[in-house]
């Protein structure tokens, strides 16, 4: 059973977490339709209608995933799993303003070269405290592992 408090808390994660998403949708947005279209992209390239409802289910079991470390910590317990967290979340609106946003795949394969470690620090944070909440973060890595293929060979490509 959720209380309020507990209830509130989910809101807020989601709040947050779709905020950081919008903002990333708003970077994509401003060249998704010209210039990546331009891009000699991979075989394995999924088709681009795929990828918003993909994101969509990531960032809703990482706002699950925040929420239930949050619920067991809370802001002032272990500041390392919910710190971590906010960290990639900060890169992971990063990579879509660099990638799309400044159209810079180059940068953006830096930046998601170490994106990738930090999600993987932040499951390992967040397995000390709620191991299904690290087990929701398992696809987003999966994904983001794959990305890190899809824009190395966007760079190689182009």
């Amino acid at each position: 059973m959720i209380n309020t408090r507990d209830g509130v808390g989910l809101v807020g994660w989601v709040a947050l977490v779709f905020l950081v998403a919008s903002a990333g949708g708003y970077a994509t947005s401003l060249s998704v339709q010209d210039w990546y279209q331009t891009l000699e992209r991979p075989e394995l390239n999924p088709p681009d209608a795929l990828f918003g409802p993909v994101w969509t289910v990531l960032f809703a079991l990482m706002a699950v995933a925040a929420w239930r470390v949050w619920r067991r910590t809370g802001f002032a317990g272990p500041p390392l799993a919910i710190g971590l967290f906010l960290a990639q979340l900060v890169l992971n609106l990063g990579w879509s303003v660099l990638f799309f946003g400044m159209q810079r795949p180059d940068l953006a394969l830096i930046e998601i070269l170490i994106l990738w470690p930090l999600i993987l620090a932040t499951l390992i944070a967040f397995w000390r405290h709620d191991r299904i909440a690290s087990a929701l973060l398992v696809p987003y890595l999966l994904w983001v592992g794959f990305a890190i293929y899809l824009n190395a060979a966007i760079v190689l490509l182009n």
